[in-house]
């Protein structure tokens, strides 16, 4: 998980700007795009629907990379905290990613921004084919914590509890935590979060200020 400053708009990789008009652009491809485009729109809602809600979003750091395509789980037993928003998106990889398979190098995300976050017992881990990359944080007295923290997922769950939530916000209009996704597209909003038994899987994750506690980085046969 990493990085940000305050940017009011998500990160390049958005649904307004899908990239196309090149010679491979056939009719597959483009009805592709436009079906990602439409889907962003009720994403946040499943989620809320199914009851998950998570850690992250594009934040005052915005994602401003192209993703690996590689996703990492993420795990904590609770996170805490103020100004939280979710909104739909879409990350891009690089040119020509051996990960991006028939996915036209796009994955649409749930983007989830929390301006100042503390997490117990934080676990990321990345399969990297027989093993797994390891890291650990906060497991002692002292917990992980992290500002303008921002992640993109396409699974989460977890127990979660909000403080004056408001669900079906424009997201170009969100205010709890300083960023705003694209008009159009359905988000929501609260004052705090709390969620127990926190697990995600992202594509990116970004924090101004993220302090790791009792680091440990290792190979391990299990991942988080």
């Amino acid at each position: 998980m990493a990085s940000s400053s305050d940017a009011s708009a998500s990160h390049g990789s958005t649904p307004e700007s899908p990239v196309s008009g090149s010679a491979t652009d056939g009719p597959d491809r483009r009805g592709r795009v436009r079906l990602r485009r439409a889907a962003v729109m009720a994403v946040p809602a499943t989620a809320v629907a199914a009851g998950l809600m998570i850690l992250t979003a594009q934040g005052a750091l915005g994602v401003q990379f192209a993703i690996s395509g590689m996703p990492f789980t993420v795990t904590a037993t609770e996170l805490n905290g103020t100004g939280f928003e979710q909104f739909g998106n879409l990350d891009n990889m690089a040119e020509d990613s051996p990960n991006a398979g028939d996915t036209g190098g796009q994955v649409l995300v749930v983007t989830s921004a929390i301006k100042n976050a503390t997490l117990t017992k934080l676990c990321q881990s990345v399969d990297l084919g027989g093993t797994n990359l390891l890291i650990t944080a906060g497991s002692g007295a002292d917990k992980v914590q992290a500002s303008n923290l921002t992640t993109d997922s396409t699974e989460l769950s977890g127990d979660a509890a909000f403080d004056n939530i408001e669900i079906g916000n424009d997201a170009s209009t969100l205010s709890k935590a300083g960023v705003q996704g694209n008009k159009g597209v359905f988000s929501q909003q609260a004052d705090t979060v709390h969620i127990a038994n926190l697990r995600q899987t992202n594509y990116a994750t970004t924090a101004a200020v993220f302090k790791l506690p009792g680091l440990k980085l290792r190979f391990s046969d299990q991942g988080c």
